[in-house]
């Protein structure tokens, strides 16, 4: 995982305006010298989710999220730190620190080069399938499937003309060397002659685009010819893309996914397109490929739970069964909706609505279920050999998970289905495990420490939380409070860290949130007392009153502490005339007014 350099980071930070970058996300309204939306980090009906341009930071006063730029990005594109830099400073075009070799720049120089030429294609096949003769095909095409204008527009749809050297010429024509695209996949070298002919002829042409929404291949449907065609081709893989790491819609997806708290996950693009256009945004689709490991684990950055909605038939709910191990090891709950055959999601929602196929979503059945029953209709019962391989099949794949609930659950619902002992299948089972593939790829790494949770932690004090809004909404008093205030008077060790942090760095709000990487409770408090709108009247009187009390409910403890100690009737006479000397003391500084600290 890259690891970027303070300078790095400060550089980027200074470059992505929070409001721009919030703004891009969110539809935000001014209110006095901030702005405001509604959060999208909880459920609410008025706005609390707070913006100020003047720290570059956010604060929600509904759930108490908060922080800078990059943990925005983080949290809402649900990222690690070092990716949230990585998206700033690419939206910034600021070159990544790794990328100051020779080959590194040429590596990102061909990226750049490959996605400019997407987009520029991408917009010639809208345009034909929009404009030209050659796109009637299609539209033709798209109506019969009840394809919306909208939806066309929302997933730039488009047509490649049925010709073998359309882009070879639109690409000359437009200065894109054929050497790249070539390198793109958009066209083929025929070895024989060393021309250049179209991958992609006469076919409905969907865009391929990363979590950035940017267009980095493409699948082409097949809308007339030979059957012997391939009713799909897809875009090699390249520099910009694998397609084992690539959902389809999961650019327009990961919010919906995020607030639906799943995924579901069809076979095709017209399959989640149709799903879209109903409102059901939380679909995606892989890239003609069973779900893989990384397919999960980025799924598993979003959402613990995912829904596998494939067609109807025989083959669909083998798709099912192939995606489960590349599902497992990311610790996902997965979920199989069936689809009455023959139909297919799409076909399903334009027969009977999309509100009939939410009821299958809501009523989809766990995995293991599924699999049950698909083991039973692929399997006679009635004979010993379909009895063994069901109990084999199932042992195997309930191994699989390493849940002794889940196998001992598996193995009491096997039996009852099958009718036979509980225990005989508990056997079976326990063979199955040498035949089991590694849960997790975690099981040969240290566990990792989780962070504690927030909500948790208790809340400061009323004084200590005043403090700390004095202390950053009001920075030109940061001298006195620091020769006023011993650190030690303040019993909460969060707040204590901010303004032990606070005094020696002397760094704004922005630079103070870096320093607490990892802590989202201490993140929450600076954004929330720096958020504070109510203006603050007298701030260096207000502060050395709040100090004052800091001071004294310190004293306060001591003396309660020294109480303690003088009850015990075993104390020495020394230390019990000490602690009388210290309670004695401390009575006649609370009557004192401050000092500078280190003053007789």
């Amino acid at each position: 995982m890259a690891i970027f350099s303070d300078n790095f980071r400060e550089q980027v930070r200074a470059a992505s305006d929070i409001v721009d970058v919030i703004g891009g996300a969110l539809p935000l309204k001014r209110a006095g010298a901030n702005f405001v939306t509604l959060c999208p980090f909880h459920k609410e009906k008025s706005p609390s989710f707070n913006v100020n341009p003047g720290k570059q930071i956010f604060h929600c006063f509904g759930c108490h999220k908060g922080g800078d730029v990059f943990r925005f990005v983080q949290d809402y594109e649900n990222l690690t730190f070092p990716e949230a830099v990585q998206r700033l400073a690419e939206r910034a075009h600021i070159p990544l620190e790794s990328e100051d070799n020779p080959s590194a720049q040429q590596a990102r120089g061909l990226k750049d080069s490959l996605l400019k030429l997407h987009e520029a294609v991408c917009g010639r096949w809208q345009n034909c399938l929009a404009n030209e003769a050659a796109g009637q095909v299609a539209r033709d095409y798209l109506a019969r499937r009840g394809v919306a204008a909208e939806a066309v527009k929302e997933f730039r749809i488009g047509a490649a003309p049925e010709a073998w050297d359309d882009t070879v010429n639109w690409a000359k024509a437009k200065g894109f060397p054929a050497e790249l695209c070539e390198q793109a996949g958009l066209i083929i070298r025929k070895e024989e002659t060393g021309r250049h002919y179209d991958r992609f002829r006469g076919r409905l042409m969907f865009p391929i685009c990363d979590e950035q929404g940017r267009v980095i291949a493409f699948s082409g449907r097949v809308l007339q010819g030979d059957e012997k065609v391939a009713k799909y081709v897809n875009s090699p893989e390249t520099a910009i893309f694998t397609k084992g790491r690539v959902l389809y819609a999961l650019d327009k997806a990961k919010r919906a996914i995020l607030d639906a708290g799943h995924a579901v996950v069809c076979e095709g693009q017209l399959d989640t397109i149709a799903c879209h256009a109903q409102g059901l945004k939380n679909v995606v689709a892989p890239q003609g490929t069973a779900l893989t490991p990384e397919h999960a684990r980025i799924l598993k950055r979003y959402v613990d739970e995912v829904v596998l909605c494939f067609d109807g038939d025989k083959a669909g709910r083998n798709a099912s069964i192939r995606s489960f191990d590349g599902l497992l090891g990311s610790g996902l709950a997965v979920r199989v909706a069936t689809i009455p055959p023959p139909d297919d999601p799409d076909s399903y929602i334009k027969a009977h609505g999309a509100e009939t196929f939410r009821g299958i979503l809501n009523r989809a059945e766990g995995y293991f279920d599924f699999l049950l029953k698909h083991l039973v209709l692929e399997n006679d019962t009635t004979t010993d050999r379909g009895r063994m391989a069901i109990v084999r099949a199932m042992g195997e794949a309930a191994q699989k998970t390493g849940n002794a609930v889940l196998l001992d659950t598996y193995a009491q619902k096997t039996a009852q289905r099958l009718s036979v002992k509980v225990d005989s299948v508990r056997t079976e089972f326990r063979k199955a495990r040498l035949n089991a593939l590694p849960t997790r790829e975690e099981a040969s790494e240290p566990p990792i420490e989780e962070a504690a949770d927030p909500e948790t932690r208790p809340r400061p004090s009323g004084t200590e939380l005043w403090l700390l809004k004095l202390l950053l909404l009001a920075p030109e008093h940061a001298h006195f409070a620091a020769e006023h205030l011993d650190p030690g008077w303040i019993t909460h060790p969060t707040v204590r860290r901010i303004a032990a942090l606070h005094f020696s760095l002397g760094t704004d709000v922005a630079g103070l949130i870096s320093q607490f990487e990892g802590d989202d409770f201490a993140r929450s408090l600076i954004t929330e007392c720096a958020s504070e709108q109510r203006a603050i009247p007298e701030p260096e009187k207000q502060l050395g009153d709040v100090i004052l009390r800091l001071r004294n409910a310190a004293y306060d403890s001591t003396m309660a502490a020294l109480s303690a100690t003088l009850s015990d009737t075993t104390l020495p006479d020394e230390e019990r005339v000490a602690a009388l000397g210290e309670q004695n003391r401390l009575r006649g500084a609370k009557r004192q007014p401050l000092h500078v600290l280190g003053e007789e």
